[in-house]
């Protein structure tokens, strides 16, 4: 019998069964993936959520896996500069990871926290004692289905959450995806930049990345999604060719892997608890891509449940009391930039007050340490 079993190993699952394993609970962590793999993402982590990193004890990992820091992102509205207040004195920067990188680091450090970890472990459905959610029913890869109990169960599967789907999760300030994006990873880009460019004819965003290679995605509005995957090269480079700059810059680069991309990226949040069952990460929030902000977003709502469940476990409030905060304190940070991501989306540019609520819920996602610190 488990305190927690914990679905999905990534960015969402594995800090929160790495915290709650540090603070005693018996944890089973499950993947359907091999470890270490691959994974459709923005890879970006904000200053916060390198933050949170840091005050883990994982950012050095990070930054020896030889990805470069991120210092200041150069974003542009049909080539004018939009420009927010900058960082406070003090903060690391942000960086941008593959996610074959970053994900094992995750995965290892709640193992040497003392969760169980079983990756190639696909679960089936979810286990009932009436309305309540008591375990999991599932199968490692090659082996027989097993069945594994838990005081809770927590969906940290990605938006398509099989625990989201197993309990009817309700969802509301919902939007239909808005976009399309693929990205590649590219060589020899001169000068790699963080940089953010929304046009009038598609948006593109560049990071640099592990090995010196730089991260680079396009994306435009739903309805050209069915055309731009006729000829996604070709198109790619199109939209590429909006930003003059970042084109020059990528004359002589080459496409180290193949292109990555999708249309599905709805916007919704979930109910995040309920009887015997908890969702973290995109299984209870998740929002388009364009800003960037899943990992971020991931790691502040690992924190968040990890600390509410400490709380109901050890007694210290009612559980469901301590849950219900969870996703108060969520949705109150999550609002302001669920919002820009909506506005950015819309066609039309975002008011100064939209990028002023963003930076105020960024800075209240920072760890309270590193806040007072920069203040």
């Amino acid at each position: 019998m488990y305190d927690a079993i914990v679905v999905g190993a990534r960015v969402a699952g594995a800090p929160t069964a790495m915290l709650l394993a540090r603070q005693g609970y018996k944890v089973l962590m499950v993947d359907k993936s091999p470890f270490p793999s691959d994974i459709m993402s923005t890879h970006f982590i904000h200053r916060p959520g390198v933050a949170k990193l840091n005050r883990w004890g994982l950012l050095d990992e990070v930054v020896a896996s030889n990805c470069p820091p991120i210092e200041a992102v150069d974003f542009r509205v049909n080539g004018e500069p939009m420009v927010g207040p900058p960082p406070p004195p003090g903060s690391l920067p942000a960086y941008c990871p593959r996610r074959k990188v970053l994900d094992p680091i995750l995965a290892n450090a709640a193992v040497a926290s003392g969760a169980e970890f079983r990756d190639r472990f696909s679960v089936k459905e979810m286990l009932f004692d009436g309305d309540k959610v008591v375990g999991i029913r599932g199968v490692q890869q090659g082996g027989a289905e097993v069945t594994e109990q838990a005081h809770i169960v927590i969906g940290a599967d990605g938006m398509h959450s099989i625990v989201a789907r197993g309990v009817d999760a309700p969802e509301y300030n919902t939007r239909p995806s808005m976009s399309f994006g693929y990205y590649n990873y590219w060589s020899a880009v001169e000068n790699p930049a963080a940089e953010i460019h929304f046009t009038d004819m598609g948006g593109v965003i560049a990071f640099p990345t592990n090995d010196g290679q730089a991260c680079i995605a396009v994306g435009g509005p739903s309805e050209f999604f069915r055309e731009f995957r006729k000829d996604i090269p070709t198109n790619y480079r199109k939209i590429v060719g909006y930003v003059p700059s970042l084109e020059a810059r990528m004359q002589h680069a080459k496409a180290e892997e193949k292109y990555i991309g999708t249309n599905d990226q709805p916007n919704f949040f979930r109910k995040p608890y309920g009887p015997g069952w908890a969702l973290v990460g995109d299984a209870g929030y998740h929002r388009d891509f364009v800003t960037g902000l899943g990992i971020t977003d991931a790691f502040r709502d690992a924190e968040l449940l990890s600390t509410a469940l400490d709380e109901g476990f050890s007694g210290r409030r009612v559980l469901d009391e301590a849950l219900a905060d969870y996703e108060s304190t969520r949705n109150d940070i999550a609002g302001p930039l669920y919002d820009l991501t909506i506005q950015l989306l819309s066609g039309e540019p975002p008011a100064m007050e939209q990028f002023i609520g963003f930076a105020v819920s960024m800075q209240r996602m920072m760890p309270k340490e590193e806040a007072a610190a920069a203040s």
